[in-house]
């Protein structure tokens, strides 16, 4: 450990800083024994922190007994910087301080006493892609099939355990199934690799300082000694391992300070424990609590809505939410009739407040889930507004989007080889880069494509017999699609370009592979997925509007044309860099953003909040958290939208209402449609020419052949007719539908 020596001497503060409120400055004049700092949105909470850090310092206390720690290191370096800022830039009272996030801190630690549990202290620390290659390689030992054991999967389920300081031996001696004992299997095998390759994952830097803090009582003095202060910023995200590390430093001196607010914990999903900021007052029991709750950030009827919503929580802690700020603008929340209306009226309102003066950057659409920013991308693209997917990837960009372009790339051109080699092993069908460079050259010698070279590979030709067996399997998948795809007949059977699309995430294993998954992001993939048949739908639609003086195209003919216009899809808009753009992203990544404009769109149950939510208090909780910190980001603006309909897998659906909408009536929340949002719509006949078309009625298109009618719904701007075609059910606006009465009633035989 390195120490700095010098002559403490009493400083005072840079008198330019900014005034303090009471309750500010109560929580940077404490100095002694353990605080919480219950720092509301937009509170000022990193002013505190940073405040409270220089008053130490200029009371006298050496720099090298104060601990600061936090989770990014952008946070980290912004602290340090307002600190020397705050001391007049004296560097000299800045010598010893520690601010760092939490690993760059244990990696520290393991560097001077590594050895003691881990047995070096030269040890690597493997990234994202080191720790995927490993454990593909730990499955691997254990004879286990990567397509049934993904290793995003594994490795959540191993950090999880990590974080709750679970290690290898713990872990196997509580398995009690088969996933467990399993998942327990891969842990020894991926801890065996991490060994004896001297290296540590990011996991294990939290895992292995908690353990020799706990076990080695030299080590836990001398950091106890050298820290006597120990001050966190974001207490709400910590998890367990993060818990004991600071709680071990802090055991003697107990001069802890933690800053943070329950209502912002919206991590449990990578381990964060709620608990130990609502537990602080038993962990400490003589702990002074400060609440801040006013808001420096955002319009009082904002401030209001959030609180109101909030208020429905019981795990949290109370604090008086207030803003000394004019009221400003009332909230808006408007209803619409699809996801398509949706993202219009919120161009509309873009447009409209960039009339009004306020810059594109500091507007951002938010959203629980990434499957929602395919409309509003394509819709933003349209109406030529500059955005940017923050924190994100744009939807075509995203990785299992691409792998699905690639699949029906390969469809409508079987000698492109690039899309072959992207897919044919994705999802795993245990076709190595050995087997791959074998049918490269067997493709070679035959002057063909690499998808025509699978269909003829053999044992004799040196591929093993699983390679042989899951290349022809493949190429006979290829040859019974483009058979459909060109067939006359499959334009009355299965037809549409989204059941097309549908079929091949279906029938490549991509659907099965991501919705085994149970990571956040695996799920969200699936979603994804089933968000590309909804693009399918409607771009078939637009096309044959376009094109309604032509012949019916084929699917294949229509995917030419969809995968042209995914090509052609750019982000490359010009963006003035004073202006900006408008910022896209989950609600997840908006935590510690601020905008003048805030929208949130998809307030309806099952998105937000979320489907899994649903049957789980503690998780319901967490979605009602995460909606309140999508709403004090707003500093001026706050408009709130959901979607009467919104298509799923290509099939528009009806919603319902989010429960946090009506958590929130009551207070400045003001309706912007005339329309009843939840009123729903009764079954109705509607005129066809001038017959009565009703359920039963057995109808014809001239494209999807004969049909019953299984619904028809009124609707405020134009009827839909439901109906099951022998291809599959299809969702028709009867105005445009043209259909053919056969029979009105029930009465002929479908």
């Amino acid at each position: 450990m390195v120490y700095w020596y010098y002559t403490v001497q009493k400083m005072s503060i840079n008198a330019k800083t900014p005034s303090l409120t009471d309750a500010q400055q109560e929580a940077v004049e404490h100095k002694n024994g353990p605080l919480l700092v219950l720092a509301g949105p937009g509170s000022g909470k990193t002013t505190v922190v940073t405040r409270r850090i220089a008053n130490v310092i200029a009371s006298g206390v050496p720099p090298w007994q104060i601990l600061a720690l936090t989770f990014t290191n952008k946070a980290a370096q912004e602290m340090r910087n307002r600190v020397f800022t705050l001391l007049e830039q004296d560097s000299l009272h800045m010598q010893g301080l520690t601010v760092s996030t939490f690993h760059a801190f244990c990696a520290r630690v393991l560097r001077d006493w590594g050895e003691r549990v881990i047995g070096t202290k030269t040890f690597t620390i493997y990234d994202t892609a080191d720790q995927r290659t490993t454990v593909k390689a730990a499955i691997k030992s254990c004879e286990l099939n990567d397509s049934n054991w993904r290793p995003a999967s594994v490795l959540a389920a191993i950090s999880n355990a990590k974080n709750k300081l679970i290690d290898v031996d713990t872990f196997e001696k509580e398995a009690f199934d088969f996933y467990t004992k399993s998942i327990a299997k891969i842990y020894r095998a991926y801890d065996d690799i991490l060994r004896s390759n001297d290296a540590v994952d990011f996991d294990d830097l939290l895992l292995q300082t908690a353990r020799l803090l706990e076990r080695d009582a030299e080590v836990r003095q001398h950091l106890e000694d050298r820290y006597q202060y120990v001050m966190i910023d974001e207490y709400q995200d910590t998890n367990h391992a993060q818990f004991v590390i600071a709680n071990k430093i802090a055991a003697n001196h107990r001069n802890i300070c933690v800053v943070g607010d329950p209502d912002q914990s919206v991590y449990a999903w990578r381990g964060a424990d709620i608990s130990n900021i609502l537990d602080f007052e038993e962990h400490y029991g003589e702990g002074t609590v400060i609440p801040l709750g006013r808001n420096f950030r955002s319009t009082g009827h904002i401030v209001k809505v959030a609180a109101t919503l909030i208020e429905h929580n019981k795990q949290r802690k109370e604090k008086k939410l207030y803003t000394e700020l004019e009221d400003g603008y009332e909230p808006i929340i408007v209803s619409l009739e699809s996801e398509h209306e949706e993202a219009e009226s919120i161009i509309r309102e873009v447009t409209r407040l960039q009339n009004e003066g306020v810059l594109l950057k500091e507007m951002a659409v938010l959203y629980r889930v990434n499957a929602l920013s395919r409309v509003l991308e394509d819709t933003f693209r349209k109406a030529g507004i500059p955005h940017v997917v923050a924190r994100g990837t744009a939807f075509y960009d995203r990785k299992e989007i691409k792998q699905v372009i690639s699949y029906l790339r390969l469809l409508v051109n079987p000698k492109d080889d690039v899309a072959f080699v992207r897919v044919i092993n994705m999802p795993t069908r245990g076709i190595g880069s050995t087997s791959i460079s074998k049918l490269e050259q067997l493709a070679i010698s035959h002057g063909m494509s690499l998808l025509g070279a699978s269909s003829i590979v053999s044992k004799e030709q040196g591929f093993t017999t699983r390679a042989v067996t899951s290349m022809k399997k493949f190429s006979e998948t290829f040859r019974q699609w483009q058979i459909d795809g060109r067939s006359e007949e499959s334009l009355t059977a299965a037809s549409s370009l989204a059941d097309l699309v549908e079929r091949v995430v279906r029938e490549s294993g991509l659907e099965e592979f991501y919705s085994t998954a149970s990571g956040e992001d695996d799920l969200e993939r699936l979603q994804n997925l089933e968000e590309l048949v909804s693009a399918a739908t409607e771009f078939e639609e637009g096309f044959e509007a376009e094109h309604e003086d032509l012949p019916p195209p084929t699917p294949l003919h229509l995917l030419f044309s969809f995968l042209e216009n995914v090509a052609l899809v750019s982000d490359a808009d010009v963006i003035d860099p004073e202006n900006g753009a408008v910022t896209l992203m989950t609600l997840h990544a908006s935590k510690g953003l601020e905008f003048d404009f805030i929208v949130i769109a998809g307030l309806e149950e099952g998105l937000l909040p979320h489907e899994r939510a649903r049957h789980d208090d503690s998780q319901m909780e967490e979605e009602r958290r995460l909606c309140y910190v999508g709403i004090t980001r707003a500093r001026k603006h706050l408009f709130l939208t959901h979607a009467r309909r919104r298509t799923q897998r290509g099939v528009s659906n009806r919603t319902m209402q989010s429960r946090f909408i009506q958590e929130m009536s009551g207070v400045a929340l003001t309706k912007d449609t005339v329309i009843e949002p939840w009123d729903v719509p009764d079954i109705v006949p509607e005129e066809c020419g001038d017959q009565r078309v009703t359920v039963g009625s057995l109808v014809r298109h001239k494209r999807f052949g004969l049909g019953k009618v299984q619904r028809v719904i009124r609707r405020p701007r134009g009827s839909t007719v439901t109906i099951q075609f022998r291809g599959g059910v299809k969702h028709l606006v009867l105005e445009y539908a043209k259909l053919e009465i056969v029979s009105p009633d029930n009465s002929v035989e479908f």
